[in-house]
């Protein structure tokens, strides 16, 4: 698949962003609640995506696993399926490792655990993992980290997001979709929540509050 030319292909083009301006590595943001931040990490797990057509088809990716790392650029443009002329009517997809695969043991590509998404397998993949420093957290060098996951009931942290496609938009061979973590921090106040590291309810509200960072541009 990632042989397809790209021209042949309908991909999934993620933009890292905070409050709709391109994200930063290390620059120095204001979230709403008045936390001045600087983000070093951003990673997260893309899989089990769906495109849905106008005519109803759908197209359900094998074997989706993607990692988006802060790091590696390329990694938030997937190419998924040869393209074709039927209208998008909306993506789905999961941010997060189902539990199946957190016990089955596939562990290549992107779910290899020397890319620093798995914990053990107890605990199973990290879904997101977002890091950096903030003077509002009493932490040591000022950290924040947040490594959600959980794929044991009742604290199952796999989210699926489902982003309608504007019909102006139906036909093109890129999808581009906004990761915007302003919008994550807008809801957080760094002094009192500044390191989640393990399931648990904490990670389930965070996990849902991850559900709104994702949107159409």
């Amino acid at each position: 698949l990632l042989a397809q030319n790209k021209s042949d292909s309908l991909t999934l083009n993620f933009h890292l962003e905070f409050d709709k301006t391109p994200l930063e590595l290390h620059k120095k943001y204001t979230s709403t609640n008045k936390d001045t931040l600087a983000i070093e990490t951003f990673r997260c797990y893309v899989s089990n995506i769906q495109i849905q057509y106008s005519d109803n088809s759908v197209f359900i990716e094998k074997d989706s696993y993607h990692l988006l790392d802060s790091d590696k650029p390329k990694s938030f443009q997937i190419p998924i399926t040869e393209k074709n002329d039927k209208p998008i009517s909306r993506v789905v997809f999961s941010i997060g490792i189902d539990s199946l695969t957190n016990t089955s043991g596939a562990m290549s590509g992107a779910l290899d655990p020397v890319n620093g998404m798995y914990w053990a397998w107890q605990s199973g993949y990290i879904n997101m993992k977002i890091e950096g420093k903030s003077p509002s957290c009493k932490t040591r060098k000022n950290e924040f980290q947040f490594h959600i996951g959980g794929y044991r009931e009742p604290y199952y942290a796999r989210r699926t997001i489902e982003i309608p496609i504007r019909k102006d938009r139906a036909q093109q061979d890129e999808v581009h979709l906004t990761i915007d973590l302003g919008q994550f921090f807008s809801e957080i106040h760094l002094k009192e929540t500044n390191s989640i590291m393990i399931p648990g309810k904490e990670a389930m509200q965070i996990s849902d509050l991850v559900t709104k960072v994702f949107s159409l541009p």
